[in-house]
Protein backbone atom coordinates (compact mmCIF):
# COMPACT_ATOMS: atom_id res chain seq x y z
CA UNK A 1 0.00 0.00 0.00
CA UNK A 2 1.27 3.12 -0.92
CA UNK A 3 2.34 5.57 2.38
CA UNK A 4 1.62 8.65 0.55
CA UNK A 5 -2.01 7.35 -0.20
CA UNK A 6 -2.58 6.52 3.26
CA UNK A 7 -1.17 10.00 4.72
CA UNK A 8 -3.55 11.74 2.79
CA UNK A 9 -6.23 9.36 3.62
CA UNK A 10 -5.41 10.05 7.43
CA UNK A 11 -5.40 13.61 6.87
CA UNK A 12 -8.58 13.97 5.44
CA UNK A 13 -9.74 12.04 8.52
CA UNK A 14 -8.62 14.08 10.87
CA UNK A 15 -9.83 17.36 8.91
CA UNK A 16 -13.10 15.85 8.54
CA UNK A 17 -12.95 15.54 12.33
CA UNK A 18 -11.01 18.39 13.06
CA UNK A 19 -12.68 20.26 9.83
CA UNK A 20 -21.31 18.75 9.12
CA UNK A 21 -41.85 18.68 0.27
CA UNK A 22 -45.28 18.88 0.51
CA UNK A 23 -47.76 18.46 3.43
CA UNK A 24 -50.75 16.02 1.96
CA UNK A 25 -54.54 17.74 2.35
CA UNK A 26 -56.78 17.43 5.22
CA UNK A 27 -60.33 17.00 4.50
CA UNK A 28 -62.39 19.78 5.16
CA UNK A 29 -64.09 19.89 8.32
CA UNK A 30 -66.64 22.30 10.11
CA UNK A 31 -65.33 24.88 12.22
CA UNK A 32 -66.36 22.95 15.52
CA UNK A 33 -64.14 20.08 14.68
CA UNK A 34 -61.00 22.59 12.98
CA UNK A 35 -60.77 24.20 16.37
CA UNK A 36 -60.92 21.51 18.53
CA UNK A 37 -58.10 19.50 16.53
CA UNK A 38 -55.05 19.48 18.21
CA UNK A 39 -52.06 20.26 15.72
CA UNK A 40 -50.05 17.46 15.08
CA UNK A 41 -46.16 17.23 15.64
CA UNK A 42 -45.45 17.64 11.72
CA UNK A 43 -47.65 20.73 11.66
CA UNK A 44 -46.32 21.98 14.65
CA UNK A 45 -42.49 22.08 12.86
CA UNK A 46 -43.91 23.64 10.34
CA UNK A 47 -45.62 26.38 11.80
CA UNK A 48 -43.97 26.76 15.28
CA UNK A 49 -40.51 27.50 13.88
CA UNK A 50 -38.74 28.64 17.16
CA UNK A 51 -40.35 26.50 19.66
CA UNK A 52 -39.89 23.06 17.54
CA UNK A 53 -36.35 23.68 16.93
CA UNK A 54 -36.22 24.05 21.00
CA UNK A 55 -37.78 20.63 21.62
CA UNK A 56 -35.44 19.31 19.17
CA UNK A 57 -32.67 20.62 21.17
CA UNK A 58 -34.13 19.40 24.04
CA UNK A 59 -35.02 15.73 22.96
CA UNK A 60 -31.63 15.65 21.62
CA UNK A 61 -29.78 16.14 24.79
CA UNK A 62 -31.25 13.84 26.20
CA UNK A 63 -29.62 11.21 23.98
CA UNK A 64 -26.03 9.55 24.75
CA UNK A 65 -25.05 8.77 21.67
CA UNK A 66 -26.08 8.91 17.71
CA UNK A 67 -24.79 7.11 14.78
CA UNK A 68 -23.97 9.06 11.56
CA UNK A 69 -23.05 8.46 7.86
CA UNK A 70 -20.97 11.37 6.44
CA UNK A 71 -20.93 12.03 2.51
CA UNK A 72 -19.59 15.37 0.76
CA UNK A 73 -16.58 17.11 -0.32
CA UNK A 74 -13.79 18.22 2.15
CA UNK A 75 -11.00 20.78 0.46
CA UNK A 76 -12.15 19.32 -3.02
CA UNK A 77 -11.81 16.19 -1.87
CA UNK A 78 -14.62 13.57 -1.97
CA UNK A 79 -15.12 11.61 1.26
CA UNK A 80 -17.55 9.25 2.68
CA UNK A 81 -17.96 8.57 6.39
CA UNK A 82 -19.59 6.17 8.72
CA UNK A 83 -19.37 5.78 12.64
CA UNK A 84 -20.86 6.77 15.84
CA UNK A 85 -20.70 9.53 17.87
CA UNK A 86 -20.88 9.84 22.19
CA UNK A 87 -22.10 12.96 23.09
CA UNK A 88 -21.32 13.35 26.50
CA UNK A 89 -18.27 14.73 28.10
CA UNK A 90 -15.57 14.34 26.85
CA UNK A 91 -17.15 13.83 23.40
CA UNK A 92 -16.13 9.98 21.76
CA UNK A 93 -16.32 9.13 18.39
CA UNK A 94 -15.51 6.22 16.14
CA UNK A 95 -15.28 6.70 12.60
CA UNK A 96 -14.24 4.94 9.20
CA UNK A 97 -13.93 7.18 6.35
CA UNK A 98 -12.64 6.16 2.92
CA UNK A 99 -11.67 8.13 -0.34
CA UNK A 100 -11.68 7.52 -3.57
CA UNK A 101 -8.67 5.59 -4.79
CA UNK A 102 -7.65 5.37 -0.96
CA UNK A 103 -7.67 2.69 2.18
CA UNK A 104 -10.44 2.81 4.41
CA UNK A 105 -8.99 4.43 7.49
CA UNK A 106 -10.73 4.13 10.96
CA UNK A 107 -10.34 6.93 13.65
CA UNK A 108 -11.51 6.81 17.32
CA UNK A 109 -11.34 10.46 19.44
CA UNK A 110 -11.67 10.50 23.33
CA UNK A 111 -11.77 14.45 23.82
CA UNK A 112 -9.14 15.99 21.89
CA UNK A 113 -7.26 13.36 21.31
CA UNK A 114 -7.25 11.16 18.04
CA UNK A 115 -6.44 7.52 17.49
CA UNK A 116 -5.93 6.47 13.75
CA UNK A 117 -5.28 2.94 12.86
CA UNK A 118 -2.18 2.64 10.77
CA UNK A 119 -2.65 0.08 7.63
CA UNK A 120 -0.48 -3.40 8.53
CA UNK A 121 1.46 -2.82 5.59
CA UNK A 122 2.77 0.63 7.19
CA UNK A 123 3.35 -0.70 10.65
CA UNK A 124 7.14 -0.77 10.31
CA UNK A 125 7.40 3.62 10.42
CA UNK A 126 5.59 3.05 14.05
CA UNK A 127 7.78 0.53 15.69
CA UNK A 128 4.97 -2.48 14.91
CA UNK A 129 2.41 -0.85 16.87
CA UNK A 130 -1.38 -0.60 15.39
CA UNK A 131 -2.40 2.58 16.06
CA UNK A 132 -0.78 6.52 15.62
CA UNK A 133 -1.95 8.64 18.76
CA UNK A 134 -2.50 12.66 18.37
CA UNK A 135 -3.00 14.84 20.47
CA UNK A 136 -4.42 18.00 18.80
CA UNK A 137 -4.15 20.57 21.66
CA UNK A 138 -0.74 20.02 21.72
CA UNK A 139 -0.45 20.27 17.66
CA UNK A 140 0.30 23.99 15.70
CA UNK A 141 0.50 25.87 18.66
CA UNK A 142 -3.16 24.46 19.71
CA UNK A 143 -4.72 25.64 16.51
CA UNK A 144 -5.11 22.08 15.10
CA UNK A 145 -6.88 21.65 18.49
CA UNK A 146 -9.37 24.61 17.40
CA UNK A 147 -9.62 23.57 13.55
CA UNK A 148 -10.77 19.79 15.11
CA UNK A 149 -13.20 20.94 17.50
CA UNK A 150 -15.11 22.92 15.04
CA UNK A 151 -15.20 20.46 12.90
CA UNK A 152 -16.78 17.97 15.74
CA UNK A 153 -18.92 20.96 15.72
CA UNK A 154 -19.87 20.73 12.55
CA UNK A 155 -20.99 16.62 13.09
CA UNK A 156 -22.76 17.25 16.46
CA UNK A 157 -26.64 17.59 15.57
CA UNK A 158 -27.28 19.61 18.56
CA UNK A 159 -25.11 22.26 17.59
CA UNK A 160 -26.94 22.42 13.92
CA UNK A 161 -30.05 22.96 15.77
CA UNK A 162 -28.84 25.38 17.98
CA UNK A 163 -27.00 27.13 15.18
CA UNK A 164 -30.39 27.71 13.75
CA UNK A 165 -32.09 29.31 16.59
CA UNK A 166 -29.28 31.82 16.85
CA UNK A 167 -29.52 32.57 13.07
CA UNK A 168 -32.53 35.16 12.03
CA UNK A 169 -33.99 34.24 8.51
CA UNK A 170 -34.50 30.18 9.19
CA UNK A 171 -37.07 29.05 6.94
CA UNK A 172 -39.11 25.39 6.57
CA UNK A 173 -39.18 24.17 3.22
CA UNK A 174 -41.93 21.52 3.76
CA UNK A 175 -42.03 17.73 4.40
CA UNK A 176 -40.06 15.70 3.33
CA UNK A 177 -39.19 11.84 3.97
CA UNK A 178 -35.44 10.92 5.00
CA UNK A 179 -34.47 7.27 5.23
CA UNK A 180 -37.98 6.15 6.02
CA UNK A 181 -38.59 9.11 8.08
CA UNK A 182 -41.06 11.58 7.79
CA UNK A 183 -39.37 15.02 8.72
CA UNK A 184 -39.72 18.66 8.29
CA UNK A 185 -36.84 20.88 6.15
CA UNK A 186 -35.22 23.63 7.60
CA UNK A 187 -33.17 25.74 5.42
CA UNK A 188 -30.74 29.44 5.77
CA UNK A 189 -28.64 31.29 4.58
CA UNK A 190 -26.88 33.57 6.24
CA UNK A 191 -23.16 35.77 5.74
CA UNK A 192 -20.00 34.00 7.66
CA UNK A 193 -19.81 36.54 10.46
CA UNK A 194 -23.19 35.91 11.62
CA UNK A 195 -22.74 32.25 11.59
CA UNK A 196 -19.29 32.93 13.64
CA UNK A 197 -21.82 34.54 16.58
CA UNK A 198 -23.05 30.87 17.01
CA UNK A 199 -20.26 28.85 17.30
CA UNK A 200 -17.91 28.73 20.66
CA UNK A 201 -15.72 31.64 21.20
CA UNK A 202 -12.65 29.95 21.05
CA UNK A 203 -12.67 28.62 17.84
CA UNK A 204 -14.47 32.06 16.66
CA UNK A 205 -10.87 33.61 15.39
CA UNK A 206 -9.18 30.29 13.56
CA UNK A 207 -12.77 29.70 12.09
CA UNK A 208 -12.60 33.59 10.58
CA UNK A 209 -9.06 33.14 9.86
CA UNK A 210 -9.96 30.30 8.01
CA UNK A 211 -13.15 30.74 5.95
CA UNK A 212 -10.93 34.61 4.99
CA UNK A 213 -8.17 32.61 3.93
CA UNK A 214 -10.43 30.49 1.42
CA UNK A 215 -13.23 32.91 0.16
CA UNK A 216 -15.90 31.82 2.26
CA UNK A 217 -19.01 34.78 1.96
CA UNK A 218 -21.96 32.61 3.54
CA UNK A 219 -22.83 29.42 5.42
CA UNK A 220 -25.97 27.36 3.85
CA UNK A 221 -27.15 25.10 6.98
CA UNK A 222 -30.12 22.76 6.31
CA UNK A 223 -31.60 20.77 8.76
CA UNK A 224 -34.33 17.99 8.70
CA UNK A 225 -36.13 17.11 12.26
CA UNK A 226 -38.73 13.98 12.63
CA UNK A 227 -41.47 13.37 14.55
CA UNK A 228 -39.96 12.87 17.90
CA UNK A 229 -37.86 16.21 17.52
CA UNK A 230 -34.45 14.75 16.66
CA UNK A 231 -32.33 15.67 13.92
CA UNK A 232 -31.97 13.11 10.70
CA UNK A 233 -30.18 15.07 8.22
CA UNK A 234 -28.14 18.10 8.35
CA UNK A 235 -26.77 19.34 5.07
CA UNK A 236 -23.76 22.11 5.44
CA UNK A 237 -22.29 24.24 2.48
CA UNK A 238 -18.93 26.15 3.32
CA UNK A 239 -17.76 27.97 0.04
CA UNK A 240 -15.63 25.76 -1.57
CA UNK A 241 -13.93 24.45 1.89
CA UNK A 242 -16.28 21.37 2.57
CA UNK A 243 -19.82 20.57 1.25
CA UNK A 244 -21.04 17.88 3.55
CA UNK A 245 -24.36 16.00 4.57
CA UNK A 246 -24.90 14.17 7.59
CA UNK A 247 -27.64 11.29 8.49
CA UNK A 248 -28.45 10.73 11.93
CA UNK A 249 -29.94 7.39 13.33
CA UNK A 250 -29.54 4.69 15.99
CA UNK A 251 -29.89 7.13 18.42
CA UNK A 252 -29.55 6.13 22.04
CA UNK A 253 -27.81 3.12 21.07
CA UNK A 254 -25.06 2.15 23.59
CA UNK A 255 -22.05 2.43 22.22
CA UNK A 256 -18.34 1.78 23.76
CA UNK A 257 -15.62 3.94 22.83
CA UNK A 258 -12.52 3.35 23.60
CA UNK A 259 -8.74 4.51 23.54
CA UNK A 260 -6.50 1.75 22.03
CA UNK A 261 -4.27 -0.38 24.52
CA UNK A 262 -1.26 1.84 25.31
CA UNK A 263 1.08 -1.23 24.04
CA UNK A 264 -0.54 -0.86 20.91
CA UNK A 265 -0.40 2.99 20.22
CA UNK A 266 2.65 5.04 18.93
CA UNK A 267 2.59 8.76 20.03
CA UNK A 268 3.35 11.14 17.36
CA UNK A 269 4.58 14.26 19.58
CA UNK A 270 7.37 11.51 20.96
CA UNK A 271 7.54 10.39 17.08
CA UNK A 272 8.81 13.74 16.39
CA UNK A 273 10.85 14.72 19.15
CA UNK A 274 12.87 11.70 18.74
CA UNK A 275 13.61 12.62 15.19
CA UNK A 276 14.64 15.73 16.09
CA UNK A 277 17.25 14.10 18.66
CA UNK A 278 18.40 12.06 16.63
CA UNK A 279 19.39 14.61 13.76
CA UNK A 280 20.45 17.48 16.20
Amino acid sequence: MNVALWKKTAGLTIAALTAFAGAACSPQTDSTEASDKQPSVLELLASDLKGSLQKTVDSTAKTDSVALTMKGNVNGQSISMQGHLNLGDPAQAELRMTVPDGPEVTARMIGPVVFVEVPAAQRATTGGKRWMKMDMTAMNGGKTGTDFAKQFDDMDPIKQVRTLLGIEGTTVVGQETVNGATTVHYTVTTPVATYLKQIDAKMRAASEQAFTAQGVKEIKLDLWVDEQYRPRRVSLVMGKVSDMVIDYTDYGKTVTIEAPPAAETADLAEMLKSRLTTTT
